[in-house]
């Protein structure tokens, strides 16, 4: 009979186990996420054809979060989106969500995060090409 209690207890427990998460996402978590979302949102305008044109002076954006220039890096790069002046790109809706979203990966590094994140290295120059290719 305990063994059939135990049975039964085990068969209703685990698809409630099966579905919640074991670790809660952490802030370091949530930054890498949204550094890899930014990276390869950036590259696909750079080369989509609606956008490709007025975004082709647009710098290569890699956001590594190690890197202590990355700050600095998104910085410039928002205020480069932010200043468009193509309202054919400015206005479109991918261009102002590129600019949103790295405004609030700003905001959350900077504030939110600010004692999660540890910059390992110093490299401005790393921050202009992926390591990994193209996207």
């Amino acid at each position: 009979m305990a063994f059939l209690t135990g049975l039964l207890l085990l068969l209703t427990m685990a698809p409630l186990l099966d579905s919640a998460p074991f670790f809660p996402p952490t802030c370091y978590s949530k930054v890498l996420g949204m550094a890899r979302e930014v990276t390869h949102w950036a590259a696909y305008l750079k080369s989509h054809y609606e956008t490709s044109q007025c975004m082709a002076h647009m710098p290569s954006l890699y956001v590594d979060v190690h890197n202590a220039c990355v700050m600095y890096k998104m910085r410039t790069y928002i205020s480069l989106v932010e200043g468009l002046r193509d309202r054919r790109c400015s206005y479109t809706r991918d261009v102002r969500r590129l600019g949103h979203t790295l405004r609030q990966l700003f905001i959350i590094m900077s504030e939110k995060c600010h004692g999660d994140l540890v910059f390992t290295i110093y490299d401005c120059a790393a921050l202009e090409k992926p390591p990994y290719g193209n996207f």
